[in-house]
């Protein structure tokens, strides 16, 4: 099908853009959690879909959690590798701001990390923090996180994995404060970050101040978007009775995130590593998986010059 001509100036704009991040290092991967429990067929349509990874979430790979070369022969045939595999799920304590569970969280994790992750040949092991308290957390609490983050890190660089804590709403760490604190306490060659774009938005962060200040450490991204009304945002989190009536997380394109932006710092960084589709699975009205991935694909590859 022919473009038109705004059409065409759009697509050479973009890629005269992104030419460094087209042909950089950049790896894309899959969020495994759009599929849930369904980790072959994730496999089979990351294949497809023509990513060069994917990122499960422990709660989705239980099966596998004792043969993890079984999950690779699956990925190793499919072209695949493995960007990270998040924490959480049965059999791990994930609580990084009470002092009582600190041993139990560093032990699990450590773990799971040497057990499970290294295996694949995986770089960083990005971790979600935990519920957010019913108050704000406490200087005190964001102390214990740090401190725990930076005895976890010392234990995990040791197997060759960069420990890398995932700011997220409703989480202890998703104010731009409570993130400045924690990095301030931590060892910044023991403890790095994987921000998400939508989350960091909705947070009220200023992402791309924050993204440069704190670029050093960044071991991996996800990259989803929210609605155009929440560019810029600095208002308060929104709640998760909102995210229940009306889905915050949207496409790539939705508004919400300065994506060419985005890219266009990573490609003066020369950033060199996984960038994660992460998405929840689609809600009625949303379309299917595969749409979803095709609607996210094609704006990576035409506004954002990905190599997909």
């Amino acid at each position: 099908m022919l473009l038109n001509r705004r059409q065409f100036l759009a697509s050479s704009a973009a890629i005269s853009t992104f030419p460094a991040a087209a042909a950089s290092n950049i790896r894309f991967a899959t969020g495994g959690y759009i599929w849930q429990n369904e980790i072959e067929e994730a496999i089979r349509a990351t294949a497809r879909f023509r990513f060069q990874g994917i990122e499960p979430y422990r709660p989705h790979i239980l099966k596998y959690l004792d043969r993890p070369l079984e999950l690779k022969k699956q990925l190793d045939a499919a072209g695949l590798s493995m960007a990270t595999c998040s924490n959480g799920g049965s059999g791990m304590m994930v609580d990084f701001i009470d002092p009582a569970h600190t041993a139990q969280t560093i032990q699990d994790h450590v773990r799971f990390a040497r057990d499970f992750i290294v295996p694949f040949g995986c770089r960083h092991f990005k971790i979600n923090l935990g519920r957010r308290p019913s108050a704000p957390p406490s200087a005190a609490q964001l102390k214990t996180m740090a401190d725990t983050l930076n005895r976890l890190g010392r234990e995990t660089a040791k197997l060759g994995l960069k420990i890398a804590p995932h700011p997220h709403i409703w989480s202890p760490l998703e104010r731009e404060s409570e993130l400045r604190a924690v990095m301030g306490w931590t060892d910044p060659e023991l403890v790095f970050l994987v921000p998400d774009m939508a989350h960091w938005t909705l947070g009220g962060m200023n992402l791309m101040q924050v993204m440069t200040d704190y670029y050093p450490r960044i071991a991996g991204i996800h990259f989803k978007d929210t609605d155009a009304k929440y560019r810029g945002y600095r208002g308060p989190t929104p709640t998760q009775e909102q995210h229940r009536e009306v889905n915050l997380y949207k496409n790539l394109g939705a508004g919400g995130v300065d994506f060419p932006a985005v890219m266009e710092l990573l490609r003066s960084k020369g950033y060199r590593g996984w960038i994660t589709l992460d998405l929840d699975p689609p809600r009625p009205g949303e379309g299917s998986i595969e749409e979803v991935l095709e609607t996210n694909r094609k704006y990576l590859r035409e506004r954002l010059a990905a190599r997909i």
